[in-house]
């Protein structure tokens, strides 16, 4: 057979290939998106005069992990007068394993255990964040939260997930906002705490609640 021949066999075998390996990476890639997806609602607290502080957050971040504890405890000083609502922001080009770790959490989600997981993986931030099998870790506090885990990886490979994620990410696009986490915002505005205490944010929640609840009578 003619070399022309063999050449026209070893293109369509690299096309053929190509397609393939491009297909596997469309089928998981984490900016394949359903434009028809909701952002996450998932909320904590009340507040009778309307206002929710918003954190859009990456697992993997060292600064949310700082946040993490301090945020519980405004989230509970104030859970009769602040709704708490938290949002997937995963830094992916600086945390490999942000966009698997938030996907945990929704996977948990659609078994009822989205803060179980939050708070778990939040804890546990230094045992999963830069192993390289962390998906083996979040199936074990799968278990260790009482999931159906083969429900927990399905989920977790889902679209129906990836596409919740990827919801949340592009909402935050549409404030304008510096790509960064921790990011707070009250009632749709920025804010930034002074440091990591209770104080720092009753210093921004304090007159926000006074002047809502002003504003009601």
């Amino acid at each position: 057979m003619s070399k022309t021949f063999w050449a026209i066999i070893a293109v369509i075998v690299v096309v053929f290939g190509g397609i393939l390996l491009f297909n596997k990476k469309d089928a998981s890639a984490p900016n394949s998106r359903n434009s028809n997806a909701k952002p996450t609602e998932h909320i904590e607290g009340s507040s009778p005069a309307g206002l929710t502080l918003v954190e859009y957050g990456d697992y993997q971040c060292p600064y949310c992990g700082q946040f993490y504890p301090v945020v519980k405890e405004v989230a509970a000083k104030y859970k009769d007068q602040v709704k708490f609502q938290f949002r997937n922001l995963p830094l992916l080009q600086v945390h490999q394993n942000a966009f698997s770790a938030a996907r945990a959490a929704e996977a948990a989600d659609q078994q009822g255990k989205f803060w179980e997981m939050h708070d778990m993986l939040y804890e546990t931030q230094g045992t999963w964040g830069q192993n390289s099998n962390a998906q083996a870790i979040f199936e074990s506090y799968a278990s260790q939260l009482g999931l159906n885990v083969p429900k927990f990886k399905a989920d977790m490979a889902s679209s129906k997930v990836n596409d919740i994620i990827n919801a949340d990410i592009t909402e935050f696009n549409k404030t304008g906002a510096e790509k960064s986490t921790p990011t707070f915002f009250l009632n749709g505005k920025k804010v930034q705490p002074a440091g990591y205490s209770v104080e720092d944010f009753s210093k921004i929640l304090d007159p926000a609640i006074k002047k809502a609840e002003q504003n009601k009578q």
